[in-house]
């Protein structure tokens, strides 16, 4: 039988500052860690527009998510319910984003999807809730979408968690 000593108050503080120097470590380091680029080139022409183009172009909720990166509340959105043939692209500038064949039901409240349209998107890490996430940005017009996750379906493993404010809907063959 071993007998434990338990620590010191020193040897507590020293275990806690070597937790918190290493925490201080992940979050430094995790911008270099992250498989994703901060906006990476796409080879999409970049759409600039002033604080008030963008204003008089969108509605009071599409402004707030896509320029200002807010959250519509879950299970609000039109589109999480969208189930026809067509695609799915940026609310702000017209860009196809994604195809409904990944869409799917992630039970969140908001559109999910599995794959992007190539070149349609761009991502940075994003630390707002105090941990790394990838947000993910329509690669034209730079709107927030939402953010991209490792837990969806094959055959990709993604979740691309979409504002449906972001979105507009163009049913096949329009």
């Amino acid at each position: 039988m071993i007998n434990r000593v338990p620590p010191t108050n020193a040897a507590r503080r020293r275990k806690f500052l070597q937790w918190v120097f290493c925490g201080i470590g992940v979050v430094a380091l995790a911008p270099y860690l992250s498989p994703t680029q901060a906006f990476a080139a796409t080879g999409v022409e970049k759409m600039q527009l002033t604080d008030k183009e963008w204003k008089e172009r969108l509605t009071a909720q599409q402004y707030d998510v896509l320029r200002k990166e807010g959250t519509e509340a879950p299970f609000t959105s039109s589109l999480l319910k969208e189930s026809r043939d067509g695609t799915f692209a940026c609310a702000g500038c017209g860009l196809p984003l994604f195809q409904s064949t990944s869409k799917f039901d992630s039970g969140t409240g908001w559109p999910s999807f599995f794959e992007q349209i190539p070149g349609s998107l761009e991502t940075k890490t994003d630390y707002k809730i105090g941990v790394a996430r990838t947000e993910y940005h329509c690669a034209r017009c730079g709107g927030h979408h939402g953010h991209l996750f490792k837990d969806g379906p094959a055959p990709t493993g993604l979740r691309y968690c979409s504002n449906g404010a972001a979105l507009i809907f163009v049913p096949a063959g329009e």
